[in-house]
């Protein structure tokens, strides 16, 4: 063990080699530079939804949430005690998964899936987990697709307009959002009942991402914002650039398939959490942390998954998954895990500085009666061994003295789907 406590020193993996205080300074720094449109590896971009604005009630919404291999959608209504009340979900498949479809037929296979419940309403709420491009009347040109969905001729083209077009219907009311600002508003949707200062959405899953309320006379990249109001901005935390990364960070990073982006989710999101396990297990194995024997068994380890490095600390049999054989010695094996968990602990810090300092940012959740409601979703943030936990402690530490804040934190099912209802809604 005392191996493995010198390497992670060494290679300062741990999260006491996180300093919280200069990681929020600097994060709120590249938050200010992206709103004044300045140079930062934070986009903060404005998605004209203006959260702080009421929302209509028995009024039925067409709620639409399309994002990876999946499309969902169903008729949504809110009543005035804040009941949540939808219909049937419809679960189908992308258009473009298959085989390379056109323009066209990708938007009227949307529609065709749709259009029985199109008809029951003017309001369409359409979650795109894209990279797009949201426009001030609030549609948006796509800029890529995932590689998943085969569809060049829609890149660049306006979704909410080819849609409504596809439907064949008169002129509807339709707003263009993505996952973690349909996150923010799902959580909005328990406001009917309490007092809340403000609003933020934050998702650890297979990437990263956070969104918040700001107001619009902060937002100098765009002078033609009116002044006097807020709007949600779509941070795209992920690709914060300038986190405490090791060499075997920038080893890792190196090795995926985009190096030198998106780099700050790589040191913690699901899709790249396994990854960066079995690197920084190869380093401590060169390093003689290990026993021989699993040194020669981990050459021959070319992938591991998020879930396949946290079944081995969630004592969860490991015989199926990419470690099978490497753990021959139980010396071995607890060595293996005090690596993760430390992985997965300096990840809680990394998660704890973000969501501190956008709760900084918003300058809200002062008082007690009137908190700040975090809405966080992923099974990364959920599922990773202890990380919540871990999250908690840092977060409530940080926040103290002078920096107190008030918060709560909810998780909203559905929330892709009802986050697309609310923004449709709102008026």
């Amino acid at each position: 063990m005392e191996n493995v406590k010198k390497f992670l020193e060494k290679q300062k993996l741990r999260s006491s080699d996180v300093d919280m205080e200069n990681l929020v300074g600097i994060f709120t720094e590249e938050m200010i530079n992206g709103l004044e449109g300045k140079r930062s590896s934070l986009r903060m971009i404005p998605t004209y939804i203006e959260a702080d604005n009421d929302f209509l009630t028995d009024t039925p919404v067409l709620a639409i949430d399309a994002g990876g291999t999946n499309f969902r959608a169903a008729l949504i209504r809110f009543s005035r005690s804040g009941k949540i009340e939808y219909g049937k979900i419809v679960n189908e498949r992308m258009p473009g998964l298959d085989s390379e479809v056109s323009a066209k037929e990708f938007f009227r296979t949307l529609a065709d899936y749709v259009k029985h419940l199109a008809v029951e309403t003017d309001r369409i709420g359409f979650c795109f987990s894209y990279p797009t491009e949201i426009l001030p009347n609030r549609d948006g040109k796509l800029i890529q697709f995932c590689k998943e969905v085969q569809a060049p001729e829609v890149v660049g083209q306006l979704i909410g307009k080819n849609l409504i077009e596809a439907l064949g219907t008169p002129v509807k009311y339709l707003v263009l959002l993505n996952d973690t600002v349909a996150t923010l508003l799902a959580g909005k949707s328990a406001s009917l009942n309490k007092s809340y200062d403000s609003f933020i959405g934050y998702i650890l899953g297979t990437g990263t991402n956070t969104c918040y309320i700001e107001h619009n006379n902060r937002i100098l990249k765009n002078k033609n914002l009116n002044q006097d109001r807020s709007q949600i901005i779509n941070i795209e935390s992920g690709n914060f650039g300038k986190a405490p990364r090791t060499e075997l960070d920038l080893v890792f990073d190196n090795s995926t398939m985009n190096p030198g982006n998106y780099t700050f989710e790589k040191m913690f999101s699901g899709g790249y959490f396994g990854g960066l396990c079995l690197s920084v297990l190869k380093a401590a194995a060169d390093e003689g942390v290990f026993s021989e024997q699993m040194r020669r068994d981990l050459i021959n380890v070319t992938e591991l998954s998020s879930n396949d490095a946290n079944s081995l600390l969630s004592d969860r049999s490991t015989e199926e998954g990419k470690l099978k054989g490497c753990l021959r010695l139980r010396q071995d094996e607890e060595s293996c895990k005090l690596i993760i968990n430390s992985l997965i602990d300096r990840a809680a810090k990394l998660v704890a500085a973000n969501i501190a300092a956008v709760v900084l940012k918003t300058d809200k959740g002062k008082f007690p009666g009137r908190p700040i409601l975090i809405t966080i979703e992923g099974t990364a943030f959920y599922k990773l061994h202890n990380l919540k936990v871990f999250f908690e402690k840092y977060f409530t530490e940080y926040l103290i003295g002078e920096k107190k804040r008030y918060v709560e934190f909810t998780e909203v099912p559905q929330s892709s789907l009802i986050g697309a209802a609310l923004a449709g809604l709102i008026n």
